[in-house]
């Protein structure tokens, strides 16, 4: 395939999801944004911010090029659980989203000046921490669209918005009768399958 270039399109792949995550934010009121929506907590600004920090790690630390912003939580004695998962009142999803965009910014130039076999480690992976820059694109292109994944549903509970951005909600165009009637389609299969009809 000529003129094929594998890193940049791997980078094109980890930023189209980069953008559906912060699109997923769109519109919303704060508290829609921040609200937990499944029992162990996940909301949609909380995972913007994970991810935030998860990228910053990957592409930083990882090779020797730390993300020059220390996390919120850097040199407390007593670190709240799940510090990157949820923003604290005072955490702006403008401060959460800014952050992102830095990182980015830093991510790139790391994936820019390096070679998709030139080395890294990753400390908290043990003895398999010896990687290449071609493996944590890998790694972070699956690690954010999985977290994409969680903000599809955790925004269409919320609104019903779905997809990958704004006009794109890559599932079939019908109206909300033909959905309720799908749903109780797979409901009533669910039921039969299980005995329960």
């Amino acid at each position: 395939m000529g003129g094929y270039d594998a890193k940049q399109k791997l980078h094109e792949y980890l930023q189209m999801a980069r953008e559906a995550v912060v699109w997923k934010l769109d519109g919303l009121p704060e508290y829609d944004v921040r609200r937990p929506l499944t029992p162990t907590g996940t909301n949609l600004l909380g995972v913007v911010k994970h991810l935030a920090w998860t990228d910053a790690e990957y592409f930083g630390l990882v090779f020797g090029r730390p993300f020059p912003e220390a996390p919120p939580w850097a040199g407390q004695a007593d670190i709240p659980p799940n510090a990157d998962m949820w923003a604290t009142p005072d955490e702006s999803r403008d401060d959460i989203i800014g952050l992102y965009r830095r990182v980015w910014a830093h991510s790139d130039a790391t994936i820019e000046a390096l070679g998709l076999e030139d080395p890294g480690h990753v400390p908290w992976w043990g003895e398999r921490g010896e990687v290449t820059l071609h493996w944590i694109l890998v790694h972070m292109i699956a690690e954010t669209n999985e977290h994409r994944g969680h903000l599809d549903i955790v925004r269409e509970l919320i609104d019903g918005a779905t997809g990958l951005r704004d006009g794109n909600s890559n599932l079939p165009d019908h109206d909300a009768a033909w959905w309720a009637a799908y749903r109780d389609r797979v409901e009533q299969s669910a039921r039969q399958a299980a005995g329960m009809a």
